[in-house]
């Protein structure tokens, strides 16, 4: 079975913000690879919203090798939204959440089964209910070299102690920087 890997992009200053934030082929490329090899990535409804953008760029290609192989990835990619006021998600391959994250996560594992392919998590929100929840395998975090002076904080709110090990950076041309972790305490 694959791992449930949360990733994110964030600013040096730890704001998690898709608009203050600009990646670059480089990192769409990488993102790309994750998603192909990922079973389903979980949003919630604010993240989801966001990247419907991306179905507009499979429909309509810019040109541009790597943004354009992201936007066919996720496309294709199955996307389970978690909502409670949105009543569709007007994408063939998202749906939304039939029940709570954590009974999600596990009938996601179960019907994966011995398949090596993630699931994976890009919304803050569900970031941290996974956390609180330690069903984390790895968290993936981009650090963009930006300082965007305000946003939304990406471990606001956390009330359990988690502490990780670092195993891997990945370091791009335009000096972002991916800090891969993996939590020591994912025992309740």
């Amino acid at each position: 079975m694959g791992r449930l890997i949360a990733g994110i992009n964030m600013t040096l200053d730890g704001f998690c913000d898709h608009t203050a934030v600009t990646p670059d082929e480089s990192i769409h490329g990488h993102y790309a690879d994750l998603l192909k090899n990922a079973d389903a990535i979980l949003f919630g409804r604010i993240t989801y919203e966001l990247m419907t953008y991306w179905k507009t760029v499979a429909e309509n290609p810019t040109g541009t090798a790597a943004t354009d192989d992201f936007a066919r990835t996720i496309d294709r990619l199955p996307k389970i939204v978690f909502s409670h006021t949105l009543k569709h998600t007007g994408w063939d391959t998202a749906r939304l959440a039939e029940r709570p994250l954590a009974e999600e996560v596990r009938a996601l594992q179960e019907a994966a089964g011995r398949s090596d392919k993630d699931i994976l998590a890009g919304s803050r929100s569900l970031i941290v209910q996974l956390m609180e929840q330690r069903l984390l395998d790895e968290l993936q975090l981009c650090i963009h070299p930006v300082i965007a002076g305000k946003g939304l904080p990406l471990f606001e709110n956390l009330q359990n102690r988690t502490e990780f090990k670092l195993v891997k950076t990945k370091t791009f041309d335009g000096g972002a920087v991916i800090l891969y972790y993996q939590p020591l305490n994912n025992a309740l």
